[in-house]
C-alpha cells in the first residue's frame, strides 16, 4: 500500500507562483512513475505532468508546458510540482499519482492505481 500526501497548495494571485509537494510512505516511490492530475468544479480530471520510470522521462500538458515542472527527490520520497506564472484557469484541486508498473497511457488517470486526497489551487485574477 503507497499513501500519498499532497502539499503545498494556497491562494496566489495571478502571475505568482507554488510547489506543490507529493510525500509518499508505505513504499518507496524509487520505481514508481508519478503524475500530476488536476479537477475544477463541474469538469473532468486532467493530465498535468507525469514522471516515468523505465524510460525516465518528463511529461507536461500543453496547457502547463513551459510553466510548470515536475521533479523527484528519491532521498526524500517526495514528487514535486513547482507552478509558475499561474493563470485563474490553474486552480483546481491537484491530485498526485502513483503507478509501479505504468502500462497505460502516462497521461490517463485510470493507469494510475493510487492517489493522494488532494491540495487546493486558488488563484485570483
Amino acid at each position: 500500500q503507497v499513501q500519498l500526501v499532497e502539499s503545498g497548495g494556497g491562494l496566489v494571485q495571478g502571475g505568482g507562483s507554488l510547489r506543490l509537494s507529493c510525500a509518499a510512505s508505505g513504499r518507496t516511490l524509487r520505481s514508481y512513475s508519478m503524475g500530476w492530475f488536476r479537477q475544477a468544479p463541474g469538469e473532468e480530471r486532467e493530465f498535468v505532468a507525469a514522471i516515468t520510470r523505465n524510460p525516465e522521462a518528463t511529461y507536461y500538458a500543453d496547457s502547463v508546458k513551459g510553466r510548470f515542472t515536475i521533479s523527484r527527490d528519491d532521498a526524500k520520497n517526495t514528487v514535486y510540482l513547482q507552478m509558475n506564472t499561474l493563470k485563474p484557469e490553474d486552480a483546481a484541486v491537484y491530485y498526485c499519482a502513483a503507478e509501479f508498473l505504468l502500462r497505460g497511457a502516462y497521461y490517463l488517470s485510470h493507469s494510475y492505481d493510487y492517489w493522494g486526497q488532494g491540495t487546493q489551487v486558488t488563484v485570483a485574477s
